[in-house]
């Protein structure tokens, strides 16, 4: 694998953590998951108000502090999958924030992300809005109501963030799957082929339909 650290991206609902779980088992690698508990997340669903910048640097303080914590360990040295890039935290404050919390935010990602390496790979994963929506509910009915599912109308406009930040992307090369028809979760011959897909991946950004 010419790619030693790899982080997966895509939309809430999208199955970043599954496939880089499933990933890391395939390719012998770490894994460094995002910790999803946010004491602000249900403010925030719920409008109050302030909850939006206090989820949003909980958030960011929490990605910093991890990646942070691999750098210096040097766990790079080995393959390593994240299910989050650090420069996604953006694409939510744009949403989330007003003019004079992005400010604040903005400062303080910039300190911020000077420390944290960047992926040597992205990927990608897209999926339709109803289609993710569709998944959290799932989530949601099997963990009995513990995963909070975003309303349809900002799950719409969370996904056409994403699609705009990665439409511009080219910090890193970038692998986009659509993952509609992907069965990345339990499908032992979707994930080899995403992995050939990676192998041969070497710069700019390759779009992935997979075979249905």
């Amino acid at each position: 694998m010419s790619f030693q650290y790899i982080a997966i991206e895509g939309p809430i609902g999208a199955g970043k953590t599954s496939l880089a779980e499933r990933l890391a088992a395939r390719l012998e690698a770490a894994t460094v998951l995002e910790e999803t508990d946010n004491p602000f997340l249900a403010d925030f669903y719920a409008g109050r108000p302030g909850a939006a910048l206090q989820a949003q640097l909980f958030y960011l303080l929490n990605r910093h502090r991890q990646l942070l914590a691999l750098r210096q360990a040097n766990l790079f040295a080995q393959t390593t999958i994240a299910d989050y890039l650090f420069d996604r935290d953006k694409i939510f404050a744009y949403l989330n924030l007003d003019d004079n919390e992005l400010f604040i935010y903005q400062r303080l990602f910039d300190l911020l992300a000077a420390d944290v390496p960047a992926p040597d790979l992205v990927v990608y994963l897209q999926a339709p809005t109803d289609i993710l929506l569709k998944r959290l509910n799932d989530r949601a009915k099997r963990d009995d109501g513990m995963t909070l599912v975003p309303s349809a109308d900002y799950l719409r406009e969370l996904n056409e963030a994403y699609q705009h930040f990665f439409f511009h992307y080219s910090a890193t090369p970038l692998l986009v799957v659509e993952t509609s028809q992907l069965d990345l979760q339990s499908s032992d011959e979707a994930v080899d082929d995403l992995i050939r897909q990676i192998r041969s991946l070497n710069r700019g950004t390759r779009y992935y339909v997979p075979r249905t």
